[in-house]
């Protein structure tokens, strides 16, 4: 069984490789008639712009950008001479707002439309599920997002597969399986299926590298290289309980610190990080102890917590959790929705306290199982100015995302400047059909604001054309 589940697996994956692009054009097309793909160009010169680089609170003057191959050669206020031999898009923004694309730090491409029961069920083809995953990434970048960190699932061959231009997608930054404890927020094993023996399969969501279970250093350590040697940017674990997971605890602490000093260990010799999964103060100050350097949610920090992420410089990825039109449906009554409710009752502190503190936040989704849940992404964003200004809300969207993405180092796989507009930084651009910075709620709609999508330097959106 274990091994005709491999085969599947490649199955799927020989799928991606050889119909993604082919589905992707269609699916892009759907999008718009006026859709672009992969449009292959030697420069795109955009005229008569008004720039939000990604770090100012304004726009820039009237100004005129330049992009050759995949990068921003030129940004001018005067006009700008066409290469010499070269051929050239030009763009006439009339004036509207030129953004960098949208970052996306936490994400679960594989899972994020698809019911848990259909994933964990065996009666449910492996290739439909890729094939989903697929039409995630493209739905993502027509969205606007250009970048994001996946931090749980099987991704590799996915993004291979954007990078080489066989299926339309965001840059991927990828995690590979979360590691967990057994019984812990990655543990979706059935009662039936314990104990655990030295030849007992794997579990479904281990098969497919959603999650890896470990216990004990060495296990740890092993599933942590697995990941890096699979092509993991950063390693994801799970340091306590969570709003999905079957049975820990939301309260229960998950891995000793030095079980996850293992999985530091990996990832510092890799010369990259590990972040997190924790909600409460007493996980986050275990994985900081651990020399974790970023925490996933952290909705329920006390104010001993922020002042330690402060002092130590730990990144927090966060996400506004309320209890409204973007919460993951669970049913009433059931675990999931009692402990969905503790968590959103903390959002509101944990922002107060990140600004406090001065806590280098960053911003994400981790929508989940939700068809529909996944195309409010930008309606997410645009909740953020409950805490924020609309200049900061975008900004912490672009450059204070990149910056967090950049912690990867060598293991980055996308080296160069990106989440601003600056001359010599990678061309993923937004063409927004009105000011943000006045009204954050154009980036909503990305299907009528968002007239040109650029990502490293091709356009894959041009409603101007």
């Amino acid at each position: 069984m274990r091994l005709a589940l491999r085969y599947r697996i490649i199955l799927g994956v020989l799928l991606i490789i050889l119909v993604g692009f082919v589905a992707q054009v269609g699916v892009a097309k759907s999008q718009s008639s006026h859709t672009s793909q992969s449009q292959t160009v030697s420069s795109v010169l955009f005229e008569n712009v008004q720039i939000f680089n990604g770090k100012s609170e304004g726009l820039s003057a009237p100004s005129n950008v330049l992009v050759v191959g995949n990068k921003i050669q030129k940004i001018s206020t005067t006009s700008i001479p066409a290469l010499p031999n070269a051929t050239l898009t030009r763009i006439n923004g009339g004036g509207r707002v030129l953004m960098p694309g949208l970052i996306d730090t936490h994400v679960h491409l594989f899972m994020e439309t698809t019911p848990i029961e259909k994933v964990l069920s065996p009666n449910t083809p492996i290739e439909a599920l890729f094939q989903q995953a697929q039409t995630n990434v493209t739905e993502m970048l027509l969205r606007g997002f250009t970048s994001v960190r996946d931090l749980a699932g099987p991704t590799f061959e996915l993004k291979q597969a954007i990078d080489r231009g066989d299926v339309v997608g965001p840059r991927i930054w990828p995690s590979g399986a979360m590691i967990s404890q057994t019984s812990g927020h990655g543990d979706y094993r059935s009662l039936d299926e314990l104990p655990r023996t030295p030849t007992s399969p794997l579990s479904r969501a281990e098969i497919y590298g959603v999650t890896a279970i470990a216990d004990g250093e060495a296990e740890v350590l092993r599933r942590a290289r697995e990941q890096l040697m699979r092509g993991a940017s950063q390693i994801k674990v799970a340091a306590g309980g969570g709003v999905t997971s079957s049975y820990g605890p939301l309260d229960a602490n998950q891995f000793t610190e030095s079980e996850l000093r293992a999985a530091v260990q990996a990832a510092t010799d890799w010369n990259t990080y590990v972040t997190a999964h924790a909600i409460t103060s007493s996980a986050m100050q275990s994985a900081i102890r651990a020399g974790i350097k970023c925490i996933e949610h952290g909705q329920l920090m006390d104010e001993e917590t922020a002042k330690l992420m402060a002092e130590k410089g730990i990144w927090l990825s966060i996400q506004p959790f309320l209890d409204d039109e973007d919460a993951i449906p669970f049913p009433e009554g059931s675990v999931s929705r009692e402990k969905q409710l503790k968590v959103v009752q903390g959002t509101d502190n944990a922002y107060k306290l990140a600004k406090k503190y001065n806590i280098k936040t960053a911003w994400s989704t981790d929508t989940l199982f939700d068809a529909k849940l996944a195309t409010r992404q930008g309606a997410i964003l645009a909740k953020m100015v409950r805490w924020y200004t609309p200049a900061q809300v975008l900004k912490m969207a672009t450059s204070t995302n990149a910056e967090l993405l950049a912690l990867s180092g060598p293991r980055n796989p996308y080296p160069g400047k990106l989440g601003v507009v600056e001359e010599g930084a990678l061309a993923d651009l937004l063409l927004v059909n009105g000011n943000p910075l006045d009204n954050i709620r154009l980036v909503e709609n990305s299907s009528q604001n968002f007239v040109i999508i650029m990502k490293d330097g091709k356009l894959y959106k041009n409603l101007l054309k």
